[in-house]
């Protein structure tokens, strides 16, 4: 069986490990698709901080994964299609845009299935960016010295 799941995975975090490792549960072949920057960029306010051949990599060194695959358009019936996906993994967002109905339609068509699941509460890739953002800009190891 062939899970296959989608996602930017900017700043891999425990939630995206856990999803993955869920989808492992669910087949024998992991194949993510990540989304490039001008897909992300078309949904969602800004790019992702790290880019896409370092998200990919990041991603194929995990022992849930088997296959990583870039998409550059915001469309998932093609790659389903090219990988022979039995079940395509979806986060609780799933909404009900053009490009959702498309595949849903395709995998119910062919008598695949669609898995929807909840995100990990633990984190998430904007939340660490806004914790980084909100630290504090540390002074410099000579500033320190000045100042004492």
């Amino acid at each position: 069986m062939v899970v296959y799941t989608v996602g930017t995975f900017d700043m891999l975090h425990v939630g995206h490990l856990a999803l993955l490792e869920r989808c492992r549960k669910l087949g024998d072949v992991v194949a993510v698709g990540v989304a490039s920057d001008s897909v992300v960029k078309s949904y969602k306010f800004r790019v992702p901080v790290i880019p896409l051949d370092q998200r990919m990599e990041m991603l194929s060194a995990l022992r849930c994964v088997d296959i990583v695959r870039p998409y550059h358009e915001l469309e998932y019936v093609s790659a389903c299609i090219e990988l022979n996906a039995d079940i395509f993994v979806v986060g609780e967002d799933w909404g009900d845009k053009l490009h959702n109905k498309n595949v849903e339609d395709h995998l119910k068509t062919e008598g695949k299935k669609i898995v929807q699941v909840l995100y990990n509460p633990r984190t998430s890739s904007t939340k660490i960016k806004e914790n980084v953002i909100a630290q504090p800009q540390k002074t410099t190891h000579l500033e320190q010295t000045l100042v004492h």
